[in-house]
């Protein structure tokens, strides 16, 4: 597994380019032996356990709070974004854990396999930590999957969150109670049109008067309104934020200044004595972070969607060993370098300094010790 942590932290694309760096001095001293091969890397992460990988990643956020690297200030939510991420798809490579979809091509309608699994990061004063995944199985929709990874961190890490911020998808009952019954609040994004909830809100902000807030750049109309209880499914009153916002942008073309409109509304159990509207809204657009920070520079800069071993708990490990090797780096830049240093590069200079290392044989990997 250490071998597969190098792997990540050096963005290397395949088991084959990690294998071409068997004669770096590096292997010997940090695995106790020489590094393995890609084939040998590939199957000893199809019999990893799991859950061992899981509590790896839990004893590194439990140093990260204790050594205060994730910190949130006075009067902030701890808070828990979950989100579906499609690994890979393919329409010949399949494995037992393969999902599937029919789709429609120019040579007839094909099957399709893919993996997709729910991850769930947190967002801590400002710094983004990918906490853990939970695979989607055959036959079952995302917010099963995800209603397990919830339940999982509530049971294992009970403290580390107050609210769980989601998509669309998630604005579903079960979901909501479930976090619910653990004293937690949840805030998730309202956009069916068909529900009877979203049409109360819709007619009874027709008729209320919006305050007007603004987000950097972007000035918002909102309509903040407490107890609707349209949602027949659920016990209690909820909460509606509409948001209509307005960004001017200056394009880059011809210089011209052009107004961008967007339109969000948000279903949520937190109380407006909790927090305000304008709460609501850095936590509702705060989402993005997974997107963003997470899913984005994990696909783009790890190579963590390449499929290293096509086996389904090879894919969870090697996602979950992606995910800690992120947390890993992120913390040695925030923890290891001075201010100064931090802001005359970006974080891929740092990142090819550790893959030149890696080759030339002067890596004694500092950010990997403990933050």
């Amino acid at each position: 597994m250490r071998s597969v942590l190098v792997l990540f932290l050096a963005r290397l694309a395949s088991l084959n380019a990690l294998e071409q760096t068997r004669g770096r001095p590096l292997w010997r001293p940090w695995l106790g032996a020489g590094l393995p091969s890609a084939d040998t890397v590939g199957r000893v992460c199809t019999r990893v356990d799991v859950d061992d990988v899981r509590r790896v990643l839990y004893r590194l956020y439990r140093d990260a709070r204790r050594k205060k690297v994730l910190r949130a200030g006075k009067r902030r939510f701890l808070v828990l974004i979950v989100d579906g991420h499609e690994s890979h798809a393919s329409y010949r490579r399949r494995c037992d854990g393969c999902l599937q979809r029919r789709i429609a091509t120019s040579a007839g309608e094909r099957i399709q396999y893919y993996h997709r699994n729910v991850t769930a990061c947190l967002r801590v004063g400002g710094r983004t930590f990918m906490l853990d995944a939970e695979p989607i199985a055959s036959g079952e929709g995302e917010v099963a999957a995800a209603m397990r990874l919830v339940a999982r961190l509530l049971k294992q890490l009970p403290q580390a969150f107050d609210v769980v911020v989601a998509d669309g998808l998630y604005a579903q009952a079960p979901f909501f109670q479930m976090v619910r019954q653990a004293g937690k609040h949840v805030i998730a994004v309202l956009k069916d049109p068909r529900r009877d909830l979203l049409q109360d809100a819709q007619g009874l902000f027709g008729i209320l008067t919006p305050q007007i807030l603004r987000r950097g750049r972007t000035e918002c109309q909102v309509w903040d309104q407490e107890g609707f209880t349209s949602w027949s499914e659920l016990p209690e009153p909820v909460r509606v934020v509409h948001s209509l916002e307005t960004t001017w942008v200056k394009r880059q073309k011809d210089k011209t200044r052009e107004a961008c409109h967007a339109t969000w509304y948000w279903v949520t159990t937190l109380p407006l004595a909790e927090a305000s509207t304008a709460t609501i809204l850095a936590l509702g657009h705060g989402r993005w972070a997974i997107e963003n920070e997470g899913f984005n520079e994990l696909v783009n800069h790890w190579h963590a969607d390449h499929v290293f071993r096509h086996h389904p708990r090879a894919i969870q490990v090697f996602w979950l060993l992606a995910l800690l090797a992120y947390n890993l780096f992120h913390i040695f830049v925030a923890r290891n370098l001075k201010t100064p240093r931090k802001r005359s590069v970006t974080n891929l200079h740092w990142a090819q300094l550790m893959t030149t290392d890696l080759f030339v044989g002067t890596w004694d990997a500092p950010w990997l010790l403990p933050p």
